[in-house]
């Protein structure tokens, strides 16, 4: 089918009518004119327009892949109903939606916004040219990405929030009586993100809690190339209990209209979970260059032509009297003509030439204004430099907290202790002080100040609040902040995560839980494919700043197998732009933590937060009640991207993270009585690694082992060497790993688990290789 079919059967079929048959009165819905329907025409006119014109650039080679809205141009119905103040997160086939809240909001030429898109102009005023995408911050359209139904669990997420955020006082963008549009296609519908979405939305009303969401599911019969039955999507959401349900024709302008009216003064009034199902078509196949005709029949795409939006609106206006034919095939015109010039004048706009240019919303980076955050918080004096450490259990250590460098911090009785001395290596003060608190207990303590200087966090997930965490590690916090700030989510990481994204959308800094890290895999996409490209996709003028808590990694001892034991992290240090902190001892997760609220609230980062769970409640180093993993007291912040280092010996570096940093301490304590000078290196950062003081402290020895107690294969280690290469670091390097296998069962566990064996070995090997003189190994 010629892309001129549609646009030729169009001028036919108005050319040939003759006179009003009914008036406007009995056509329109009733507060509606006949102005209304003409602007909303236009809308439709030039949405498809501009499917045209992005087809006609695609073939010529100017522009590029998009997904058009030709046939769905019904849902302009929404765009009428709806407040300009009330957020949207569009269907992917929204162009006369946006078209027409567009120049409700202010929007001098919508249609040029969206072909600077097509071309991948780095004018067009959402993305840049980094997508093609429906956006506005100006119409209140939040971008959508190109994953299937992943915008619905942020659409629930943001109307949880919008209630919220008016009884806790917290500033959000939004009215507190908005309502929530969130659109996708029949065939999302059957996604399990958008099942368990709208099973979030329902649970969450049955329990008396606003969700002010309408869900609009634009039905054109077909998911790309599969059918969908006619039935299907009302048999399955049509009859749920708590969603109430609202059906229009997406063809018939005046229904659509007056049900999507009625649709969405029905979620603001009562503040519940609704579905819309507007019935549409496609026109022009899927997408791109997809021709339709080789999986559809000549009937079916006939059916679908015989049903225009468009051409049915123009005769809907002759019929009315509201214009002649001539006058609307004049308007049509006038409208075509526009767009083409407007398409000539885009091909010829910059697109961005520097992976710096692309990159500059991806991961905004203040450090400075990160550090006076945290320190204004915690009553510090903004702009001081970051103390090295404040009375820890961290005996004679080198720490590399503040920016500049290392520095020497103090011991318990204010000096240090030489690393190699008889007795003595790299580690911990040797006795604990009163008052000394585990990695738990450092985590409890510091959201309990955040949550009270802060009245935008909120700290939710599976079991966190009456029963305070599988672990209790936020136990106390609900009775202390209340049920409003401190709450329990479904079983559903997907939900957990979109509450997460809506609520930061809304004003707050939620700090999520996600209970063991092999669950935040049935979720990932809310992570990767919403929550880091957002900013990315919208130039940072959206962001969703979170921190997200995850008990993670293996040595659990009693509890079992693989998805409560779990190393693979790969997944999450490949996503651009997400920030990985992974504390090892208590007052490191204390400052980490602060310090990624601060990105979060400062550069509207996202962040993950990983804690090693069999260090949660961990007093002792070297022996049974030594105490000397217990911390007294804590840093106050530790600039993103920066290690610990833990002694200064020159024979070897042993750079490691989370649990295998005190094995690496006791590996270094027993190399030390040897007579050999270690120093062990605490990432405490996975993404962004910390590479310059990776690199400091690996050229101070000549000789580098990496501890990695992820998996060969995709584990923290092959960055690290990598990195290492990448600087021209030419001494001894060696890694030591768990087994690219899952964490079995029982005493299982042991065989395939990085251990303080593995390192001692590794470490005996490269102190007996040869190596150049410390210093100079470049």
């Amino acid at each position: 089918m010629s892309i001129q079919d549609p646009d030729q059967r169009f001028r036919a079929q108005i050319a040939a009518l003759r006179v009003p048959v009914r008036t406007a009165e009995q056509i329109l819905p009733q507060g509606f004119t006949g102005r209304d329907f003409l602007e909303l025409f236009e809308a439709q006119v030039l949405s498809r327009q501009a499917d045209l014109a992005a087809r006609r650039l695609g073939a010529s080679g100017c522009g590029f892949y998009s997904i058009g809205s030709s046939g769905h141009e019904g849902n302009v119905a929404l765009a009428a109903a709806s407040r300009v103040t009330d957020p949207v997160l569009p269907h992917y086939r929204s162009g006369a939606f946006f078209v027409h809240r567009a120049r409700r909001a202010g929007v001098a030429d919508p249609v040029r916004d969206i072909l600077l898109g097509v071309v991948a102009a780095a004018a067009e005023p959402l993305s840049g040219g980094r997508h093609k995408v429906f956006g506005s911050a100006a119409a209140n359209i939040v971008p959508q990405t190109s994953t299937i139904a992943s915008q619905l669990p942020r659409a629930v997420g943001l109307a949880f929030a919008l209630d919220r955020a008016a009884r806790l006082g917290v500033a959000c963008p939004w009215p507190s009586d908005s309502v929530v549009l969130c659109g996708f296609g029949d065939a999302s519908a059957n996604h399990s993100t958008a099942a368990g979405a709208i099973n979030a939305a329902v649970h969450t009303a049955h329990l008396g809690v606003p969700v002010p969401v309408l869900f609009v599911c634009e039905d054109n019969g077909i998911g790309i190339s599969v059918p969908t039955p006619p039935d299907w999507i009302e048999h399955a959401y049509g009859h749920r209990p708590g969603l109430r349900w609202f059906g229009a024709d997406g063809c018939d302008l005046p229904d659509a209209v007056r049900t999507a009216v009625a649709a969405v003064d029905w979620v603001r009034a009562h503040r519940r979970p609704a579905f819309l199902h507007l019935r549409t078509v496609r026109l022009f196949g899927h997408a791109g260059s997809d021709v339709e005709s080789a999986y559809r029949d000549t009937a079916a795409i006939e059916a679908g032509l015989a049903r225009d939006p468009v051409a049915a609106t123009a005769r809907l206006l002759v019929e009315a009297g509201i214009g002649t034919p001539r006058e609307v095939l004049g308007r049509y015109d006038r409208l075509a003509d526009q767009v083409a010039s407007t398409a000539a004048e885009v091909c010829r706009e910059p697109k961005l030439t520097t992976a710096r240019a692309v990159l500059a919303p991806l991961a905004p980076a203040r450090p400075d204004q990160v550090r006076d955050e945290v320190q204004r918080r915690t009553g510090e004096q903004p702009g001081a430099a970051a103390p090295a450490a404040r009375r820890t259990a961290g005996g004679p250590v080198t720490t590399s907290n503040a920016a500049g460098g290392s520095g020497s911090g103090a011991g318990p009785e204010g000096g240090t202790r030489p690393a190699g001395a008889a007795g003595s290596g790299p580690g911990v003060a040797d006795a604990a002080d009163a008052g000394s608190q585990t990695l738990a207990q450092a985590i409890n303590r510091t959201l309990a100040d955040l949550l009270a200087r802060d009245p935008e966090i909120l700290v939710f997930g599976e079991d966190v609040a009456r029963k305070g965490g599988v672990y209790g590690v936020t136990r106390g916090l609900r009775k202390q902040f209340g049920p409003r700030r401190v709450f329990d989510t479904l079983l559903d990481e997907q939900s957990v995560l979109g509450t997460a994204l809506g609520a930061g959308l809304a004003g707050f800094l939620p700090i999520p839980e996600i209970q063991y890290l092999a669950y935040v895999h049935n979720a990932l996409d809310q992570l990767r494919g919403e929550a880091a490209t957002l900013s990315f996709f919208s130039a940072g003028r959206y962001r969703n700043p979170m921190v997200v808590r995850i008990a993670g990694y293996a040595y659990q001892r009693g509890f079992g197998g693989h998805f409560h034991n779990d190393n693979s992290v790969a997944a999450l240090r490949d996503i651009p732009g997400v920030i990985v902190a992974t504390p090892s001892r208590p007052d490191d997760a204390a400052a980490l933590l602060r310090t990624c609220v601060a990105a979060a609230r400062v550069d509207g980062r996202v962040c993950v937060f990983l804690e090693p769970i069999a260090l949660y409640h961990t007093r002792d180093l070297y022996e049974p009640d030594d105490g000397q993993w217990a911390a007294t007291g804590e840093t106050a912040h530790v600039p993103v991207g920066r290690a610990r280092a833990y002694g200064d010996g020159t024979d070897l570096t042993i750079v490691a993270f989370a649990n295998s940093v005190p094995m690496s301490l006791r590996v270094a304590r027993r190399l030390a009585r040897r007579g050999a000078g270690v120093r062990v290196l605490d990432l405490r950062w996975l993404a962004p690694l910390p590479v310059a003081d990776l690199i400091r402290h690996a050229e101070a020895t000549g000789r580098v082992l990496v501890a990695d107690e992820t998996r060969r294969s995709g584990g923290v280690s092959e960055s690290v060497c990598a990195a290492l290469v990448d600087a021209g670091f030419t001494g001894a390097l060696a890694r030591v790993t768990s087994a690219d296998s899952f964490v079995p069962l029982g005493p299982a566990a042991a065989t395939v688990l990085l251990s303080e064996a593995d390192i001692d070995a590794a470490a005996d090997r490269l102190l007996s290789a040869d190596r150049p003189r410390p210093g100079a190994a470049r």
